[in-house]
């Protein structure tokens, strides 16, 4: 259930760890990716510019990816961007935003109103065993953050409707109208300077994007690939899987149902050589 990508890598010396949201532990918001990409290809495709739908979703493809765990208007930059690159004359990101926004609403909104009325348990929008790892890092006296590329209200609403939210202790990041005021990689940085200080090797992160993983590795960190499938979350995704090694995870996940075998895997001493 947990695959080692780099060997020796330890996360024993942990003392903070950072989670993702969506994809990581929440599935509220499972099939964002198809409402965003046929977005951007269709505003693509009205420019008529000659290119096939496989070349379009292709170019889409590619920038979501890159920017999947940073704020949201970053990937209605780049579509912008691509817009006017083709000649057109590309409307604000915030335009592109609401758009997207509003589209992903429809598809999000039962699931939203199921967990306000309790009509739906939380586990069934959380990726298996998410909980119980929560409780197991919790137990280790681990320091936890939560940080989102979403909007930092419905970060902080859909945390309290899965009822994780205590887990972070005040610790949850959203995105911000503001870009300067929040970034996971501000985060990080923040995180390594704090009064007491965190070395490098103390710092673990769980992601299923691009930017969590690089920006912990980058600063000398260990990173958790979860390349679940979803919605059912039982088996590797395997377009997930390459991006996130190609990026720098040391392990991959499905899901946090093996949670033995992961801790043991994570937090034992690596052997000296």
């Amino acid at each position: 259930m947990i695959e080692t990508v780099r060997a020796g890598a330890s996360a024993a010396r942990a003392k903070v760890v950072i989670f993702d949201f969506d994809g990581t532990i929440s599935l509220v918001r499972s099939g964002w990716l198809d409402v965003m990409v046929p977005l951007c290809v269709e505003q693509l495709a009205d420019l008529k510019t000659g290119e096939s739908q496989a070349a379009l979703c292709q170019t889409v493809e590619e920038f979501v990816w890159r920017l999947t765990g940073k704020e949201t208007i970053y990937q209605m930059m780049a579509l912008a961007e691509a817009v006017r690159d083709r000649g057109g004359q590309p409307l604000e990101p915030r335009a592109y935003k609401k758009m997207y926004l509003d589209r992903l609403w429809l598809k999000i909104r039962d699931r939203i109103e199921d967990l306000r009325s309790g009509r739906a348990k939380p586990e069934q929008y959380m990726v298996p065993g998410a909980r119980e790892f929560l409780d197991s890092l919790a137990g280790q006296g681990l320091r936890m953050y939560l940080a989102s590329g979403t909007d930092h209200a419905n970060v902080r609403e859909e945390a309290d409707l899965l009822g994780i939210a205590h887990y972070f202790k005040g610790r949850i990041f959203g995105a911000q109208d503001d870009l300067k005021s929040f970034s996971k990689a501000l985060l990080v940085q923040q995180i390594l300077s704090c009064t007491g200080g965190v070395a490098p090797d103390e710092l673990l992160v769980f992601g299923d994007g691009y930017v969590e993983i690089e920006e912990v590795k980058k600063a000398g960190g260990v990173a958790v690939g979860v390349a679940t499938a979803e919605p059912a979350c039982a088996t590797v995704d395997a377009w997930k899987r390459r991006r996130l090694i190609d990026v720098g995870a040391d392990f991959i996940i499905p899901n946090y149902l093996a949670l033995d075998e992961l801790s043991s895997a994570l937090f034992q001493v690596p052997v000296a050589q």
